[in-house]
């Protein structure tokens, strides 16, 4: 604990470069103290936060009703703020940036929905809404206001490619994402869907039924009754999955695209970062969803900072310091958390600017031999391309 103002004072310099985004500096105070409150109690809950905050306040209560003002204040506008540090983040972004569409469910009776930037197996968040709505299922208008934010900030010129699952498979947004954003997209397909091909055949997507380890393609097909297209319709059955992929793409494209789909999942190991394996949002007892949106700016702040310090320990050589895996055994995010707080104890120098560096994984995690040798199985052996 007695630490902690060396915490403050890097992560000020972090996120301070952009204090002008802020409206007021007590905002962006209060905001790093969160921070710091979260990595070091590791967990979502603020009178456990308190301790760790260094002010006039004499009592533990005055520091909690002060983090509750700062998530009830209207004044912070987080999208604003938030977009702000992903471009300042993302600026010098050179190549395709995957991103992803999800929802999850907060105690039955919120809807998180979120784009999050695919990266080294993590999703980094981008843009966020938090509704009261009991199930994960949201109209498209709701989504658009999510997507429309995540345009914000990102850098022109990059090309951007959308992810998305079953329950996002809606014409709608695969011509908002073509004609308005001009972003690609690899979304998963009910097999209730029905397909058209220029050679005047309907067929539905069930029909199709590949081999274990095969995949067909259809090139220039037309889905639904609104004949949208011409989409790259992709069918497989992968070696290392029971079920069926129904993927469609704006590219024409071969095994990447089921490749490239095959990426959605990294948001699955960040949804249990935030919640059962991480930072328990669940445990925060709040529940309001305007409160709810900036104590997720928390967790994404610590999420971009945790991230950034395990992949810069990684280039650096510095991994088994707090990794005791022969290979890499965790997260970037759990690396970072460790090193952070062996660096708290020993002194060490925490890192000085954010460090997403471009590019794939050096040193993919591998849990053990067995799934190292999952990961090196092909998901098919067999492509048959169909033009249509």
């Amino acid at each position: 604990m007695e630490h902690t103002p060396h915490l403050y004072d890097t992560l000020f310099g972090l996120f301070g470069q952009l204090r002008h985004v802020w409206k007021d500096i007590r905002h962006l105070k209060t905001f790093i103290w969160m921070l710091v409150g979260l990595i070091c109690e590791e967990k979502v809950h603020l009178p456990a936060w308190s301790p760790y905050v260094i002010s006039r306040a004499q009592q533990a209560q005055s520091t909690v009703r002060r983090f509750r003002r700062w998530l009830n204040n209207h004044r912070i506008d987080v999208n604003a703020i938030w977009t702000a540090y992903i471009r300042h983040t993302l600026a010098n972004w050179q190549g395709t940036l995957y991103l992803v569409l999800d929802t999850t469910s907060l105690w039955g009776r919120f809807c998180w929905i979120r784009v999050s930037l695919v990266y080294r197996g993590r999703a980094i968040p981008i843009a966020w809404r938090i509704i009261a709505h009991k199930s994960t299922n949201v109209a498209f208008s709701l989504s658009k206001q999510v997507l429309l934010q995540a345009a914000k900030a990102i850098p022109k010129g990059v090309k951007v490619v959308l992810l998305a699952d079953r329950g996002f498979a809606d014409v709608k947004l695969m011509r908002f994402l073509k004609e308005q954003l001009h972003w690609h997209w690899r979304i998963r397909i009910k097999k209730s869907f029905w397909f058209y091909t220029s050679s005047g055949h309907w067929r539905k997507v069930s029909r199709i039924v590949p081999g274990k380890g095969q995949a067909i393609i259809y090139t220039n097909a037309y889905i639904t009754c609104q004949r949208f297209g011409p989409v790259c319709l992709g069918i497989g059955r992968p070696l290392t999955c029971k079920s069926l992929w129904y993927v469609v793409s704006d590219e024409p494209l071969g095994m990447e695209m089921f490749y490239e789909y095959g990426l959605r999942t990294d948001i699955e190991e960040s949804v249990l970062d935030d919640k059962s394996n991480g930072f328990k949002i669940e445990g925060s007892r709040i529940d309001e969803a305007k409160a709810l949106n900036r104590l997720v700016m928390v967790l994404a702040g610590v999420t971009l900072y945790l991230v950034s310090q395990g992949v810069k320990v990684v280039r650096e050589k510095k991994r088994r310091w707090v990794d005791p895996h022969w290979y890499r055994g965790l997260s970037y995010l759990k690396i970072g958390w460790r090193y952070v707080k062996r660096a708290l104890a020993c002194g060490w120098r925490l890192m000085d600017r954010f460090f997403l560096p471009p590019g794939e994984d050096p040193e993919p995690a591998i849990a053990s031999k067995r799934q190292a040798h999952k990961l090196k199985q092909r998901r098919f052996v067999k492509l048959l391309m169909v033009f249509t």
